[in-house]
């Protein structure tokens, strides 16, 4: 039994769709259904405003540009992510501050932030790892006090809530990821939301290249000009075609990864500690992205990846830090974040996709046990 760490889903109708876009003869961005993939994220979890952008990448590039991050902001992130959290703020010359993350979510750690603002703190970017959220409460009242930007990297997280709020609503900025690896997907893709209104506007000027190209087609200027400092972040119709009928079915495609998640659970609990699975907290609804374990060295992490090789099994292991990455290296101050170079090192995702049988979860676990016994 050959089993991938992921297929990239497709529901089934995307097709239909595609062929619209054929009809009507436009394949730019901004078109019927990108703006209907637009109402449906602002319907469903109430964002002022929805933007869809060709990537995540793209969306967390435009959070500093809105953000107005100059050269000298310092912006604090977890440094367990994935490279583009950092990127978008390193292009714009910040000075990035690494918060070290909590053992049990893998999320940022919301008692660490605070002592690491000062006068030149901007903006506070949080990671929903896995669909798990972050103590939002906390961190937003962090970022009130201090008068801070707060941007939600919901890449993993559609259709998650911290305390029946939707992820990526609660900060004033945040990023969808539209990626083939998540739960719905259109090959590359992204979204910004916005949840602050008075950059609501701002967002859909740097959406068009910086210009204010969204008040010509409202007949309230006769030509657009350059207003604002943007770039192409607009996904096509072709894609957001293809996403449409994944963001119409998101809640049914989720609960069907929630059973695999929930069947992993239940099995690999009969023989791992608690602490070595994935934590959810009570207040929190998540979204079956990612089922990982934790293993108690990089050595025995990388044993089990070879054995499950010899099964058929394809599992790998996450991000690197940031912190210790070639580009970090050398080139800033060392830093020490102890959690972080653990779970980096230990942390082993397994085989989860839309429609895994339940006989390749079982095979998995099998060979967990297997390993394990050895």
């Amino acid at each position: 039994m050959k089993i991938p760490f992921n297929k990239p889903i497709i529901y089934g109708t995307e097709k239909n769709y595609l062929e619209e876009v054929f009809k009507n003869d436009q394949f730019s961005g901004n078109g019927s259904f990108t703006k209907k993939c637009n109402k449906i994220i602002e319907d469903k979890i109430g964002t002022k405003k929805a933007i869809l952008t060709s990537s995540c990448t793209d969306a967390l590039e435009m959070t500093s540009l809105l953000a107005k991050i100059e050269p000298g902001d310092e912006v604090i992130m977890p440094s367990f992510t994935f490279v583009s959290t950092a990127s978008a703020f390193e292009l714009r010359h910040a000075n990035i501050v690494w918060c070290d993350i909590r053992p049990d979510t893998k999320n940022i750690d919301e008692t660490k932030i605070e002592g690491l603002i000062t006068d030149k703190t901007k903006a506070v970017v949080v990671v929903h790892y896995a669909g798990v959220a972050c103590e939002m409460d906390q961190i937003l009242e962090i970022c009130k006090k201090h008068n801070l930007l707060l941007i939600e990297d919901a890449a993993q997280a559609i259709d998650c809530k911290y305390k029946d709020k939707y992820l990526g609503t609660i900060g004033d900025l945040a990023a969808y990821s539209f990626h083939e690896t998540k739960n719905i997907q259109c090959g590359e893709g992204g979204a910004l939301l916005v949840n602050n209104n008075d950059l609501v506007e701002r967002a859909e000027f740097v959406r068009d290249k910086g210009t204010n190209r969204i008040h010509f087609n409202q007949g309230k200027v006769d030509k657009y000009t350059w207003v604002e400092l943007g770039s192409s972040y607009l996904m096509s119709e072709l894609q957001a075609a293809f996403l449409y009928p994944q963001l119409k079915n998101s809640s049914e495609i989720n609960n069907s990864r929630l059973e695999s998640w929930n069947l992993y659970y239940n099995e690999l609990s009969k023989f791992m500690d608690p602490d070595k699975l994935p934590v959810v907290p009570e207040n929190c609804v998540h979204n079956a992205h990612m089922f990982y374990i934790v293993l108690d060295s990089f050595e025995e992490r990388q044993q089990l990846i070879e054995y499950l090789a010899t099964e058929g099994i394809l599992a790998i292991f996450h991000y690197v830090s940031l912190h210790s990455s070639p580009y970090w290296k050398g080139k800033y101050n060392d830093i020490e974040l102890p959690v972080t170079d653990q779970v980096s090192k230990t942390l082993l995702r397994l085989p989860i996709f839309y429609r895994i049988t339940e006989s390749e979860i079982l095979h998995v676990v099998e060979a967990i046990r297997n390993f394990k016994k050895k």
